[in-house]
């Protein structure tokens, strides 16, 4: 009880401060937006196909990012063998990839002059099509298929090797391990996974871009883009926009909710389990499982490098100039990104109360980052040049975005480190910075260093605020490489690609080792 009534520290009124900034900066655009809307709404026939087609690709892309994880799953989940724990650290980075990177790789190996289109001409088959619906939900797929992945695998380690050997001793069949264990499982973990991407797939703006754009192929967030950008039509990308946040609204209250009842564990390189009722086809099919996530995931990366290498040499000086810009903003945003969600995780883990940090991770999850920088766009124009403040108004966009990623990382080890360090500091009277510094801080290094990680490969890829409010000479790499593609300047282009595949996945590994160096050498 005393610690309840002790006043706040510098720390803790740090951490009431910057939920108070989040909150600020995303009700006050979400409130300019609502004001800035056309009222009565009137939607026309293409607002309403594009309503349509948000909702339709995202749930394809959800049932089918989903299905196809149960077999990976279930197969990295019972096989261990040499370099597993390498294979899905592979096999995972597409979730980090920037988004016109993945769609590049995409066009390479299934597009229509695409490794895969030319295997089927030359042994005499049609050539299949990548634009539209069923390039969005491919490249939705390519995606988020890591993360569908990863969410069921952790749900099948949870398992007690207890229960494996209780049902080995019984002589349990794969039908009874269906019934015992996959089915339970399964029943507990899909309903999340599947509303977390579908959520994600709602908010699609750059895949829509590139693979659609057609009146048959447009997503909200293109539409919002489309009548910002071409119409300057303010109420009614205002309007589409509160349309959208009721779309994710509504997909993040049911994801929110599933995601709470779950009860999964971490994990993720522990050795297989033994698993009973095994036989040589279970084998096989797995082997087979493995192997054919590995070539959706990994040959666009490796066609983006192919291609890539040969250009970059002769990539042009607006290329270079857009990715020293992207650097810098990715450096700004990950710092931005690390100073709010720091003191949140600390202000949560010493009062106990983990509610706050899912409210504010809903809260910047549902309303869209496009939203987020129309409402900016409406509330700057007023007083400033909002092009002139493309830059800061995309990093700190990009750091809200990123915030919910640091937090789900960063909030159990702050728990931990109180419940543990934290009152061994409190009985030796440390206080303040040198509390901070010697007893929590250690044991926040490795999350610390995975969450700004993650924050600098978002911010790396991002092809969406930037592209409402950048002229010419202001954009980032992602944004010169989209000009490239419609320039129809190919060569660069992949060069391009390959540059910021590069430069997104170095900087994650640098963040991510430098935590992890960090919490060793401590």
């Amino acid at each position: 009880m005393a610690s309840r009534a002790r006043p706040l520290s510098v720390i803790q009124w740090a951490g009431a401060a910057s939920v108070a900034l989040v909150l600020l900066c995303v009700l006050v655009p979400l409130g300019a937006v609502m004001a800035r809307a056309d009222w009565p709404p009137a939607l026309g026939p293409g607002d309403l196909a594009a309503i349509r087609f948000t909702l339709w690709q995202a749930a394809l892309s959800a049932l089918f990012s989903v299905a196809l994880a149960i077999p990976v799953a279930r197969a990295l989940a019972r096989r261990s063998f040499s370099g597993r724990g390498a294979l899905v650290t592979l096999m995972g980075a597409p979730f980090l990839l920037p988004v016109i990177v993945a769609v590049l790789g995409l066009l390479a190996v299934f597009g229509r002059a695409g490794w895969l289109n030319d295997a089927l001409a030359g042994i005499g088959l049609g050539r299949v099509d990548i634009y539209g619906l069923q390039g969005v939900v491919q490249a939705h797929v390519f995606l988020n298929l890591p993360l569908a992945v990863r969410l069921i695998l952790q749900g099948w380690q949870v398992i007690p090797a207890e229960r494996m050997r209780l049902a080995t001793s019984l002589g349990f069949s794969a039908r009874d391990m269906r019934r015992h264990f996959e089915r339970p499982l399964l029943r507990a973990v899909l309903p999340g996974a599947g509303l977390l991407i579908f959520l994600i797939c709602t908010t699609s703006f750059a895949v829509a871009l590139i693979l659609g754009g057609g009146p048959r192929a447009t997503t909200v967030e293109l539409a919002i883009y489309q009548a910002f950008r071409f119409d300057f039509d303010l109420g009614r990308a205002a309007l589409l926009g509160l349309i959208q946040v009721a779309i994710c609204v509504t997909a993040g209250a049911l994801a929110f909710g599933a995601i709470r009842r779950q009860e999964v564990g971490a994990g993720l390189d522990r050795p297989a389990l033994p698993w009973p009722g095994d036989s040589a086809w279970a084998r096989l099919f797995d082997v087979a499982a493995i192997i054919a996530a590995a070539l959706f995931l990994l040959l666009p990366m490796l066609a983006v490098a192919l291609k890539g290498l040969p250009a970059l040499p002769s990539l042009p000086p607006q290329v270079w100039a857009a990715a020293l810009r992207s650097i810098l903003l990715a450096l700004a945003s990950t710092a931005l990104a690390v100073a709010l969600a720091l003191p949140i995780a600390l202000l949560t883990a010493r009062l106990a109360r983990p509610g706050l940090v899912e409210m504010l991770a809903f809260l910047t999850i549902a309303v869209s980052p496009l939203v987020i920088g129309t409402g900016l766009f409406i509330v700057i124009r007023s007083i400033a040049n909002p092009v002139a403040l493309a830059l800061p108004i995309t990093g700190l966009v990009n750091a809200l975005v990123a915030l919910p990623f640091i937090l789900r990382a960063l909030v159990p080890a702050a728990i931990m480190a109180e419940a543990t360090q934290g009152r061994l500091a409190d009985a030796l009277g440390m206080r303040g910075l040198a509390r901070l510094r010697h007893a929590i801080l250690p044991r926040l290094a490795r999350p610390l260093g995975f969450g700004a990680g993650l924050a600098a490969a978002f911010s790396m890829g991002d092809l969406g605020v930037i592209a409402l409010f950048s002229m010419p000479g202001q954009g980032t790499l992602p944004l010169e490489m989209y000009r490239l593609m419609g320039a129809y300047r190919t060569d660069d282009a992949q060069g391009a690609a390959l540059l910021l595949m590069a430069l997104t996945l170095g900087l994650f590994w640098m963040f991510d080792r430098g935590g992890r160096l960090d919490a060793a050498t401590r």
